[in-house]
């Protein structure tokens, strides 16, 4: 692929030539090669990387940020990149490489908003996601907020709120409704305390739903 096609109007000024750069040394990332191939065909570049010039390193042109851009633009065929530069020494650089990769890690999603921004977009490529992987966003946004338990006239009708954490499942016919860790804390509790009573696990379903019930409404 020749020179710029790929490079957007605007970042065109920050074109540097793919061959004059180097991937930083240590870095301790693993990048999808073939999803960022995917993005950089579908969407272009539509962010610059970051290259420190070298001069407190020892390392002209080492690339901080955009590693696998770089190398998935190099399987496509570039021979330019957009970058912006910095001149670091050694610490400020690992700590750039660092935080670059740490501050994806720990950036979350609304799932209901995306699986509802995703299945809007008529083509997902470039996106990253696929068919499947968008329908078990749909699936998870779909699960009900809240659980109505079976009434036996006891007061066992009341609603138990989920939270979506996913630490364990209940499970019945085709629902399967997401429980938190402290709701697993206490099933495992009065599952234990079942089976040392009856030396059986056979009603334990029953027993939750009216016995045990029953007795934490009392409580």
């Amino acid at each position: 692929m020749t020179t710029h096609a790929n490079i957007p109007e605007e970042l065109l000024p920050l074109a540097v030539p793919i061959g004059d750069l180097i991937p930083y040394h240590r870095n301790p990332r693993t990048g999808d090669l073939p999803a960022i191939a995917e993005s950089l065909t579908v969407n272009g570049q539509y962010r610059p990387i970051v290259v420190n010039k070298g001069n407190h390193t020892g390392r002209p042109n080492e690339i901080l940020a955009g590693n696998h851009t770089v190398a998935a633009a190099q399987q496509l065929g570039w021979e330019h990149i957009a970058a912006t530069w910095v001149d670091v020494d050694d610490n400020a650089a690992a700590r750039i490489v660092i935080v670059d990769n740490r501050t994806n890690d720990l950036a979350g999603y609304d799932t209901a908003l995306l699986a509802e921004v995703l299945s809007e977009i008529p083509d997902l490529a470039g996106t990253g996601y696929d068919r499947e992987s968008v329908d078990q966003l749909l699936d998870d946004a779909s699960l009900p907020e809240s659980l109505e338990l079976t009434s036996d006239g006891a007061g066992t009708g009341a609603v138990a709120a989920v939270d979506y954490l996913q630490w364990g499942y209940l499970q019945w016919e085709s629902k399967r409704v997401r429980i938190t860790s402290e709701e697993v804390e206490a099933l495992n509790a009065i599952y234990t305390k079942f089976v040392d009573d009856t030396n059986s696990d056979l009603g334990f379903g029953w027993h939750v739903l009216q016995e045990a019930h029953q007795e934490g409404d009392a409580a």
